[in-house]
């Protein structure tokens, strides 16, 4: 049952690194809407004038690839093996339809927020790609 409650008070949105990138972004002068229930994903951060939709994952839930943050929990392996895959799928069905529409992502990793440094590189890059349009995946290398 501890398991449990810990992981029904996991948030969805207005998580520390969403909340860590969006006053980024703010400090910036970049406004933009959030959750935005018609695209398909709901992204965490939507530029609609520059068809830029951003995305906050956490490493754990979304399986940054080389991330010591997507560990595997030891107990129960099946269950999280199927849920991590059905995460991942669901993400790139996600970005693969917005790209089908017109629209631009970027996913930002939860480890990619944590230092001022960091947060300036996602601002330059979501600059960057207003400025000249064109595709867009991640702040780094996955």
């Amino acid at each position: 049952m501890e398991r449990s409650q810990i992981m029904a008070r996991v948030r969805g949105k207005d998580t520390t690194p969403e909340m860590r990138v969006r006053r980024a972004l703010w400090r910036a002068g970049l406004r933009y809407r959030l959750h935005d229930v018609s695209l398909p994903g709901r992204p965490d951060v939507v530029f609609p004038r520059h068809r830029l939709a951003l995305f906050v994952h956490g490493c754990f839930w979304h399986r940054h690839h080389g991330c010591k943050r997507a560990s595997m929990p030891s107990s129960n392996i099946g269950y999280w093996t199927a849920k991590f895959d059905r995460n991942v799928r669901r993400d790139a069905a996600v970005q693969a339809e917005l790209a089908r529409l017109g629209w631009r992502v970027l996913v930002v990793w939860e480890c990619e927020t944590k230092t001022n440094d960091q947060l300036d590189v996602v601002v330059a890059t979501v600059m960057a790609l207003m400025a000249r349009g064109g595709a867009a995946a991640s702040t780094t290398p996955s």
